[in-house]
């Protein structure tokens, strides 16, 4: 008798894998914990083999034939995407699974809006969004989980393709009522000694020490974050000033507090917002048309540079 596989299945016993659980993975895919739960089951007994071990006071686990199981269920997942993407190509359509990924630094500001925008204009896409880091985004795109993704160029490795949109300088924040905040642009050497909340993630931090490389100094880093909010209102509160390259839609921290912007002086380097992609990405339609989306919709520096904010 044949196997009666199910690619949902497939893709509920992945998600669980990748997740650690039933329910992180119901809440990733938006399903129930009972519909995985059954799909898993199902699973199991269709194959004849127990993919995780079920201990009560553990959870869930991957049995020793389930790892080995999953690198097929991945490769299967794999081969019916790729076949979905050629019916479509072949019926000139934009249609199915799309894997974005953005740098989380400014996904907030750039990616609902784009998702938006495109989803109206192809509805038969589903897409899936990720906020990531540097290092992270370089990864799951050479493993293919993700398609494209909008990011900065920074230490961008030779096997991805960048396509560079919008400069964005560097610019110091400042709480309202700090003693910089109200200069017309301000030199690394004024900051270096000043105390700074570093936005502290792979490959940006290197970007933002590398800023002061010709005073000599490293700045007097105080406080280290993640989280780019978290930032903000650590800086409109007066625990130090920071740098970042892309502005918020207001001068309001998230937690009430006003910031200022002073851009940098001396001639720093640019941050290129831009599409980055594995070679051949483009040759998916979808990927082509969110590609060519993205390209109309943000090639304007406006609504998210300091410098065309301040002119």
């Amino acid at each position: 008798m044949p196997l009666r596989i199910t690619l949902r299945q497939l893709e509920y016993f992945i998600a669980v894998c990748d997740c650690g659980s039933i329910t992180l993975a119901a809440q990733k895919l938006n399903v129930s914990s009972p519909t995985i739960s059954a799909a898993i089951g199902q699973l199991e007994a269709e194959v004849g083999l127990m993919l995780f071990n079920r201990r009560h006071a553990h959870g869930l686990t991957v049995s020793q034939v389930g790892r080995r199981f999953l690198e097929g269920a991945r490769e299967a997942v794999a081969r019916a995407e790729a076949l979905g993407d050629l019916a479509s190509d072949l019926a000139g359509t934009v249609r199915g699974d799309l894997h974005v990924g953005c740098l989380i630094t400014f996904a907030q500001i750039v990616l609902p809006k784009l998702r938006r925008s495109f989803i109206d204009t192809y509805p038969e896409v589903v897409f899936h969004q990720f906020e990531r880091d540097q290092s992270e985004i370089f990864e799951q795109l050479r493993d293919a989980r993700l398609d494209v993704a909008i990011t900065y160029d920074l230490d961008i490795p030779p096997d991805l393709d960048f396509q560079p949109l919008i400069d964005l300088p560097p610019v110091a924040h400042f709480a309202q009522d700090h003693p910089l905040a109200g200069l017309r642009e301000v030199a690394p050497s004024e900051l270096v000694d000043l105390p700074m909340i570093l936005l502290d993630l792979p490959v940006s931090t290197d970007y933002f020490l590398s800023l002061f490389g010709a005073t000599g100094q490293r700045p007097r880093v105080v406080e280290r974050t993640r989280d780019i909010a978290v930032m903000r209102s650590l800086v409109a509160n007066n625990f130090g000033y920071s740098i970042a390259n892309i502005r918020p839609i207001t001068d309001q921290a998230p937690d009430g507090g006003t910031l200022r912007f002073v851009p940098i002086s001396g001639g720093p380097r640019l941050l290129k917002m831009g599409i980055l992609t594995s070679r051949g990405a483009e040759t998916s339609r979808t990927v082509a048309a969110f590609v060519e989306h993205v390209r109309e919709n943000l090639s304007d520096a406006s609504e998210f540079s300091f410098a065309a904010a301040m002119r």
